[in-house]
């Protein structure tokens, strides 16, 4: 069983990763449809930036997050005024971090999937007197499904076993900002390996088993073949 502490974490991980990955497919949805579509320089340097959390370290991050919304800047302000909190030791601030983080395993499905679409089918929605907005939302998103459930969750699990951004926003305030990564390295360092081992195991178990979904929508159905 694990203890009282733990399960808030857990619960506050679930928060975190859910909240993230529906801001992640609202806002990486039009993003990856840009970007698929778009040819030069421009397109080249966000697509790059977009992809940099995955080489650059989290705690680099965490760092000029905490430097461009610090209280006295510009904004920090604003983003006082939009949520009532700073960016640091919050759970907003955890989502900031989290959104900019995950940002590319969200983004780069999607965008994948768009590319992969048949034009033919966008140009005769077109012909038949569909506008753009109407082709994105019945032609291109519903047979971009499969990218959707990967992207929303590669986006969910990054989220859930992140520790660098975590805690170098939010720290580690129980209830608020102890996610299940951060627990776990508090009950490292408490020499109490009997819960560290339970916290590992279930995000081991829950990382594996979204990857398994990921990996089994993808690859292509086989009709049995029968003599």
């Amino acid at each position: 069983m694990l203890s009282l502490a733990t399960s808030q974490a857990l619960l506050l991980s679930l928060k975190l990763s859910a909240v993230t990955t529906l801001l992640l497919l609202l806002l990486g949805t039009p993003l990856a449809w840009w970007l698929a579509r778009s040819r030069g320089r421009l397109a080249t340097l966000v697509e790059a930036l977009v992809a940099l959390p995955l080489v650059l370290p989290p705690t680099v991050i965490g760092f000029y997050l905490l430097v461009a919304f610090a209280p006295d800047s510009l904004l920090g302000g604003a983003w006082q005024r939009l949520t009532g909190t700073s960016v640091a030791f919050s759970f907003s601030g955890l989502v900031l971090g989290s959104v900019i983080y995950s940002l590319p395993f969200v983004v780069q499905p999607l965008a994948s999937g768009f590319r992969a679409l048949d034009r033919r089918l966008l140009e005769a929605a077109r012909l038949l007197g569909a506008g753009p907005l109407d082709r994105f939302l019945h032609v291109a998103v519903p047979l971009c499904g499969p990218a959707f459930t990967t992207a929303a969750v590669l986006g969910f699990a990054h989220t859930l076993g992140e520790f660098g951004v975590v805690l170098m926003i939010g720290g580690n305030i129980p209830g608020e900002t102890r996610v299940l990564s951060i627990a776990l390295y508090d009950r490292v360092e408490m020499l109490a390996y009997g819960e560290a081992h339970r916290i590992a195991a279930l995000l081991l178990v829950s990382s594996l088993a979204l990857l398994l979904l990921v990996y089994r929508q993808r690859r292509p159905h086989r009709e049995l073949i029968t003599p």
